[in-house]
């Protein structure tokens, strides 16, 4: 990210607290390095650091959860925005997340957020939490909190650490203004504390009063300096004022709020405290008991450093913070170990804050983070339409195909989302982002947000099975049209499209489609024959053409599922259920019945649609006098792709069955239901089965012979049909390239 560049803070306040000063320490490394940095928030006694600092502050109100004081902050920081266009606006806490989650949708900026904590995510606060386009954890359970409750993808997560200023608490400060304002006698031991004074954070400073009377027993002239304000404040004072009294001399000094910490904890001998507080005593070289509302850990040292980092130094998971576990470690530190032994644990802490918790590592992170957004928001954003979400091999391998294709194109950088029928089978399936293809808004926002639309492959545009299909995808294009978006279709099949109107709506839309690339000449002069006239029309190849032929390995695990012998040769059928079918059933029992007899291959069934082509399918296997196996199981693509490879010659109605196979240089005989399948028959030079609606059984019969003949020859065929098919089917991706590029 250029060093220019503007960043606004949003968070609750400035006051005392962990997360406060992170975002403090945070914006001046940040302006430092240059960078020009804004905070909003509801003030506090950090303002004049951070105005010193050279960062300008706007106070609004953020720490507030009254309806009117977060309509005024909406309002607020909308101006804020507008005024001083930031290059990215970060936000800490629920609040302020909430409040720029709400401006991010209407002004489009860059947006972040830091997790400092894990929340209630009981009734609505979950569903107004809003962690933004990338999140910052300050630690990894805080990250795993994210992807379990708000299911965050991990890469959408960057892992930080409270950063500390080691200049500012270091060794070398002695405290001198608070020894001489509190009165300490800095000859007899000191105890600090640090910590907001309020019921969830204040356990210990609560096991601390009342365990005094107890140490002062045990550690003559021992001095509790606890520093912090909040709602408990009070309550805690007044029993430190009668303790002090019983004892009849100052042994707790409750400071209240206050910013200097790094004197406070220059002063102590020994920190007690959890998080950014105990890493700040680690900095100044100060020995260390970890413990806190949500554990203890105790004195620190090595043998701590996992446990206290899995949570943050905030103990979470922890045995319980107890009076008696601080007391022992007290005295343990004081009584037991030498003065070697104490400067020994406040080195290492030291150590570790220089190697893991530097300002400026945590300066780095949240740049990866911003990096990562404005990347993001740079990267283009293309909207897959087709067939998806049916159960159809074909278009599935189609699907795969394409996006994979996509990706390479714009080398990653790129954001796909698919409108699937079964968005979260596809997601699950192949991990891609999907949208509802009939939920009418959803598909209107995928629309909405993408830069181009692919449209394809497949025979998308036709009205053979219906019209209603044909004005779903038409409609797509159309809206996408009407939304100033590119539109490409991708390697489609066209036709038939017999209604008069249907045909001129396809005339209409397509001639203001950015660029149309067909799959087979047949479509482009079914296009031109409908009046198409655009001037970006190609004829290109089946985009499952470009993918990486699968090993034929894979198929002996599939066989054996479905009962076949992966050692005996075998055949490929592949049957589709149709109107005109007639005998097809009779006929193709009686073909594979001839093949498994005379030439002594299995026959093995390939439904490439699943449920619908199973029924025809076992029809014809009821038929048949030989045995006969189904592939009635969910296979992935290449799978299904490594079978067929596996066979000696294919037998097939299912267009994709039949490129399958081309792809994997295996002969096949196509039966003819649809003048594609006509298209890719002749294309590949192999034989013609004839026209389902009247099969010829002989003519059958006496292809099948060819085939196994003259085998070799028609491999050879295929191959040298197939690496030119490949070739076109990349052009694809070139014009495609094309259209991202402008």
């Amino acid at each position: 990210m250029e060093q220019n560049c503007k960043i606004l803070m949003a968070t609750m306040g400035l006051d005392i607290g962990g997360a406060e000063t992170h975002i403090v320490e945070l914006a001046k490394e940040l302006k430092k390095r240059g960078y020009d940095v804004i905070i909003a928030s509801n003030g506090g006694v950090y303002v004049p650091e951070v105005e010193a600092a050279g960062i300008r502050h706007y106070c609004v109100p953020m720490n507030r959860r009254k309806v009117f004081a977060i309509w005024k902050s909406y309002r607020l920081m909308k101006q804020i925005i507008e005024k001083e266009r930031p290059d990215i606006v970060h936000a800490h806490a629920r609040i302020p997340g909430f409040i720029c989650g709400k401006l991010h949708k209407k002004m489009k900026f860059h947006f972040v957020t830091t997790a400092h904590w894990v929340f209630d995510t009981s009734g609505i606060l979950k569903y107004i939490s809003n962690w933004g386009q990338k999140t910052v954890s300050v630690s990894d359970d805080i990250k795993q909190y994210l992807m379990d409750n708000y299911g965050i993808a991990p890469e959408n997560i960057f892992v930080t650490i409270n950063g500390i200023d080691t200049d500012k608490f270091s060794p070398q400060n002695r405290g001198e203004k608070v020894l001489a304002e509190f009165g300490l006698d800095s000859s007899k031991p000191i105890i600090s504390y640090v910590s907001r004074m309020d019921e969830d954070r204040a356990l210990v400073a609560r096991h601390l009063i009342e365990i005094a009377p107890q140490l002062s027993n045990e550690i003559p002239g021992v001095q509790l300096l606890i520093a912090g304000g909040g709602n408990v404040f009070d309550e805690l004072n007044e029993k430190a004022k009668k303790i002090n009294e019983q004892l009849g001399r100052t042994c707790i000094t409750m400071t209240g709020p206050r910013t200097d910490i790094n004197d406070i904890v220059a002063v102590g001998d020994l920190f007690v405290g959890v998080s950014r507080a105990a890493l700040e005593a680690m900095a100044a070289a100060k020995p260390v008991i970890v413990a806190g509302n949500e554990g203890y850990i105790g004195l620190f040292s090595q043998q701590h450093l996992a446990v206290a980092q899995e949570g943050n130094f905030c103990c979470r998971g922890c045995q319980a913070s107890s009076p008696q576990l601080l007391f022992d470690d007290i005295v343990r530190f004081f009584h037991d170990l030498s003065v070697e032994e104490k400067a020994s644990l406040g080195n290492y802490g030291r150590e570790v804050i220089f190697e893991y918790y530097s300002v400026a590592r945590m300066a780095d992170d949240c740049l990866k983070a911003y990096d990562a957004v404005l990347a993001e928001d740079s990267k283009k954003r293309v909207l897959i339409s087709g067939y998806y979400g049916f159960g159809n091999s074909g278009d599935e391998a189609i699907l795969q195909a394409v996006y994979a294709n996509i990706q390479s194109v714009m080398d990653g950088n790129v954001e796909i989302s698919v409108l699937s029928n079964e968005p979260e089978e596809t997601r699950r399936r192949y991990g891609y982002h999907t949208t509802h293809r009939f939920h009418f808004r959803s598909v209107l926002q995928a629309i909405r947000k993408c830069d181009v639309l692919v449209s394809g492959g497949g025979s998308l545009l036709q009205d053979r099975t219906s019209t209603r299909s044909l004005l779903y995808y038409l409609s797509i294009i159309y809206l996408s049209e009407l939304m100033g978006k590119k539109v490409m279709l991708y390697a489609n099949g066209i036709g038939p499209v017999r209604k008069k109107n249907n045909r001129r709506l396809v005339r209409w839309l397509l001639n203001k489609a950015d660029i149309i690339t067909l799959r087979d000449e047949n479509s482009a002069k079914e296009l031109r024959n409908m009046g198409v006239i655009n001037k970006r029309l190609y004829v290109t190849g089946d985009p499952v053409f470009t993918m990486d032929p699968p090993p034929k390995k894979y198929a002996k695990s599939v066989l054996e599922r479905c009962g076949m012998p992966s050692d005996v040769p075998f055949v490929v059928v592949s049957v589709r259920n149709w109107a005109g079918r007639n005998d097809l059933c009779e006929k193709m029992a009686a073909l594979c019945d001839e093949i498994f007899q005379k030439y002594h291959k299995n026959i093995l069934f390939v439904p490439m649609q699943i449920p619908h082509d199973i029924n025809i399918s076992r029809e014809v296997i009821a038929i048949m006098n030989s045995p006969a196996c189904i592939l009635d199981q969910q296979v992935t693509s290449e799978e299904l792709m490594s079978v067929i490879g596996a066979a000696d010659f294919v037998i097939a109605m299912r267009l994709h069955t039949l490129i399958f196979a081309a792809h994997m240089d295996v002969p096949f005989m196509g039966l003819v239901y649809d003048p594609k399948i006509r298209y890719y028959i002749d294309a590949f030079s192999m034989p013609n089965g004839g026209d389902v609606e009247n099969l010829d059984l002989n003519a059958l019969l006496k292809t099948v012979d060819d085939l196994t003949e003259h085998h070799d020859e028609y491999v050879e065929r295929v191959k040298r049909t197939s690496m030119i098919m490949t070739e076109k089917a990349h052009h694809n991706e070139a014009y495609l390239r094309e259209l991202l590029e402008q």
